[in-house]
């Protein structure tokens, strides 16, 4: 019987292991381990879980198939809300939603939801279970923009409503922060990524790379031309910012963005292929969010000594409780309270070392974080020969630039109502184009909602042009 206070463990790779490679860092439940976790949910009545949850699995319902060992049931379940659960159950910030909410973790540990999700997708996926339901074809076509969280959510949905869905992806290979974004160690691209990606294919979503919407073809062209009768926007934002500082266009000088596309998409790290990444012996990665933690446990895989420099405190690193424990166990050094203010550049136009200023609390600012304040005569030389910025992401232009009438707001984000609608009619948008940077699982459930939104706006039109 399980300990209702305390969570099943999930087995993981040993860190100094799994430090010197690239394979999946969790190992996750097996078969009795999951239906041992699941019997400690209490069933509530009004389940705060699922308030929590931006696609609204009914999680008790889920959890009460894996207890009656119907794990196929479980799949069906949540396949009703969910196009990408095997990608959840891994990389979405569970402890702040669904197992946020949860009930037992008043006294106790939280039921781990996140784990049982990716449970029942790898075990669905393994046994070839059938998840492609869908209505009839209704005549309507629906272009989707972007392969990420976003776009699949919402090609997904209306694939299952009978739309014929195209998904027009700007890279070679789809899957958006997915595929390029997050690294293999905790989301693995053949065994999961591409799996999912397929079940999206299997509802008869078709995907077109190499399609640079706002370059090769126009949202206008797609609309008046291609016969597409609605569109949605789920570009993402993969454009990186900066510090604005003295040496930051230095050789050794990356972005995150950058440098995660070559490893996770490019291959970098395999001998091989032919997308080199240069990598010196010691490197700073600077910011503290999930993003900086991938590129600082890269990093560290590739043979570097790799520290994180954050100017705000431990406490208020934005990423993730587990990735940030799972990269002190790496062996991550965290050099917080520190920020950089200049990259030093020898003769070659090579970082040999970073400048920084160590830094103290005051009050809270915007965020409700505490406002780093500089130390005056703190100035010291951070011994480093790369450099990795990883400062947030906003929405690459392309798109907005040459699109009349479609509207953005001083981020340079798309303007969208609650459900998706842009400036322009039949023109959708959701997930980091709309909000900027945010998570997996927002940006899924804002694809929902549009492909809801999408769907009552062409069934009135039908019925207003009868």
């Amino acid at each position: 019987m399980a300990n209702k206070m305390s969570r099943v463990p999930v087995k993981e790779q040993d860190p100094k292991k799994r430090a010197t490679n690239f394979d999946e860092v969790c190992l996750g439940y097996t078969f009795e381990e999951a239906v041992l976790e699941s019997s400690r949910c209490l069933v509530c009545k009004k389940p705060r879980c699922v308030e929590g949850c931006p696609v609204e699995i009914n999680i008790p319902k889920f959890v009460e198939k894996i207890k009656e060992r119907d794990i196929e049931g479980a799949a069906k379940e949540i396949a009703k809300n969910s196009s990408l659960p095997a990608v959840c159950g891994r990389v979405c910030p569970q402890e702040s939603q669904c197992e946020g909410k949860c009930v037992l973790g008043i006294k106790g540990e939280a039921l781990s939801i996140g784990k049982l999700e990716r449970f029942v997708a790898d075990w669905s996926r393994e046994n070839k279970v059938n998840l492609s339901d869908r209505e009839p074809k209704n005549g309507k076509r629906v272009a989707v923009i972007g392969s990420g969280p976003a776009g699949l959510a919402c090609a997904g949905d209306l694939a299952k409503k009978g739309y014929e869905v195209t998904i027009f992806e700007a890279m070679h290979e789809p899957g958006g922060v997915l595929t390029y974004g997050i690294p293999e160690f905790r989301l693995p691209k053949e065994g999961v990524v591409k799996p999912e990606i397929n079940n999206i294919k299997e509802l008869g979503v078709e995907i077109e790379t190499n399609a640079i919407i706002g370059k090769t073809i126009q949202i206008d062209e797609l609309m008046n031309e291609e016969g597409f009768d609605a569109v949605f926007i789920g570009s993402g934002a993969g454009l990186p910012k900066f510090m604005g500082i003295k040496g930051e266009n230095a050789n050794g000088v990356f972005s995150a963005n950058e440098f995660l596309t070559r490893i996770n998409l490019m291959k970098a790290y395999l001998e091989g292929y032919d997308t080199p990444v240069r990598l010196g012996k010691k490197v700073a990665v600077v910011g503290g969010g999930n993003v900086a933690m991938d590129a600082a446990r890269t990093a560290l895989r590739l043979g570097a000594e790799t520290h994180i420099v954050y100017r705000r405190s431990e406490a208020e690193l934005p990423a993730r409780v587990e990735e940030v424990h799972h990269a002190k166990e790496e062996g991550i050094i965290l050099d917080i309270l520190t920020n950089p203010v200049e990259i030093l550049v020898d003769e070659n136009g090579d970082v040999n070392g970073m400048r920084c200023v160590k830094m103290q609390l005051g009050e809270p600012d915007s965020s409700g974080r505490r406002r780093p304040i500089e130390i005056e005569g703190s100035e010291f030389v951070m011994d480093v020969d790369t450099v990795i910025m990883s400062l947030g992401t906003s929405p690459n232009p392309m798109i907005t630039s040459n699109t009349e009438g479609l509207d953005v707001n001083k981020r340079k984000c798309i303007e969208a109502d609650e459900v998706g609608l842009t400036s322009k009619e039949g023109v959708y948008a959701g997930g980091d184009a709309v909000t900027g940077a945010a998570t997996v699982i927002s940006a899924m459930g804002a694809g929902k909602k549009a492909a809801e939104a999408i769907d009552e706006y062409l069934k009135q039109k039908s019925l207003s042009e009868c």
